[in-house]
């Protein structure tokens, strides 16, 4: 189970970052134009020293031709190194390129993937990632949940190293039904995550334990009793 963040908003990757088991940060164009004008490998670089070296990024190629998508995979690698995943479109030249940058060593999440059958040319392909997009399935009147357990289930069959990668989410309600359809990973905006942990329940909890332990010992931790 691996949680990604679906932004390239420093402030927000930064206070994540700490809170949540980041596996990875993921990104295209449109995230990129939210932030405005910016040095996108340069923010790139910021993101990795913010996350560490460990944790992946996902960047998205922006050519739709097969030597367009080859040329962008080359110019990622060029600028980013360490832990970085090319994000190919699963159309035929997209799925023609991963076949030639995965012999090339590239580790390849494969996106726009909104069909059963798309997913499981990507997972012959050799593709490391398949990211379907649940939200926009769902407002296609297409079964997320459906199109994510079956690839999961293809997945477990062949024996892949493949992992899902579910991209598009607009709550936390999406995000769990994708993880019990099987997908291994998700990908969310800050928004989604803020969410999980709106409910009044959860802060009044808290809220009660503290009144009551201050209460008992007149302290606000419990560190204070003992010094």
């Amino acid at each position: 189970m691996e949680f990604m963040l679906d932004t390239l908003n420093v402030e927000e990757i930064k206070k994540w970052s700490q809170v949540l088991p980041l596996a990875g940060v993921t990104s295209n164009p449109t995230i990129a134009k939210k932030e405005g004008k910016i040095d996108f490998f340069k923010r790139i670089q910021e993101v990795r020293e913010i996350i560490g070296e460990a944790p992946s990024i996902h960047i998205q190629v922006v050519a739709k031709d097969y030597q367009g998508i080859l040329k962008d995979a080359a110019e990622i690698r060029k600028h980013c190194s360490g832990n970085v995943f090319v994000k190919v479109p699963v159309t035929p030249e997209g799925l023609a390129a991963i076949k030639v940058l995965k012999a090339e060593g590239y580790k390849i999440t494969a996106t726009a993937i909104y069909t059963i059958f798309q997913g499981l040319l990507a997972i012959q392909a050799g593709a490391d990632y398949l990211a379907p997009y649940y939200n926009r399935m769902e407002n296609l009147n297409i079964d997320s949940d459906v199109v994510i357990g079956q690839l999961a289930d293809a997945i477990a069959v062949e024996g892949s190293s493949s992992k899902i990668l579910a991209a598009s989410f607009k709550n936390v309600g999406q995000v769990n039904k994708a993880f019990a359809d099987g997908t291994h990973a998700i990908t969310a905006g800050a928004d989604v995550f803020e969410s999980a942990f709106a409910m009044p329940s959860i802060s009044k909890a808290v809220d009660d334990f503290a009144a009551d332990w201050s209460f008992i010992h007149g302290q606000k931790y419990i560190i204070s009793i003992f010094a």
